[in-house]
């Protein structure tokens, strides 16, 4: 992965004639792909460029409510059934999810194999 804060240096030396570096030899010591080292010199020239992605510390649009899981908690106890004919029954969400909830508190029986 390539170090964007160190592209976005580069292109600004190149835009001051600071630098004598070619966009393609930016690429090749930042690690990105040349069309993307121009694609950040456009953004710099707008004053679009960030360093931080837009929806980092944002909670994800679909993330799990405390209730809905609790629910699941609860009907899970409830049942005798297998966890994916749990997951069948209760298809509003993904396998992996309902998985990771019921390994999480520790509702899964373990496997002796």
């Amino acid at each position: 992965m390539g170090n964007k804060a160190l592209a976005l240096r580069y292109i600004d030396e190149k835009l001051k004639k600071q630098s004598f570096l070619s966009y393609d030899e930016i690429a090749e010591i930042t690690g990105y792909h040349p069309k993307y080292i121009l694609k950040l010199k456009k953004d710099f020239l707008s004053g679009n460029a960030h360093i931080e992605h837009g929806n980092k510390n944002k909670i994800p649009v679909n993330k799990i409510s405390k209730q809905e899981e609790e629910k699941i908690i609860a009907l899970y106890k409830r049942s005798n059934a297998s966890i994916r004919q749990f997951c069948n029954f209760y298809h509003s969400r993904s396998y992996s999810c309902i998985y990771n909830i019921l390994k999480k508190n520790g509702l899964l029986k373990k496997d002796t194999n």
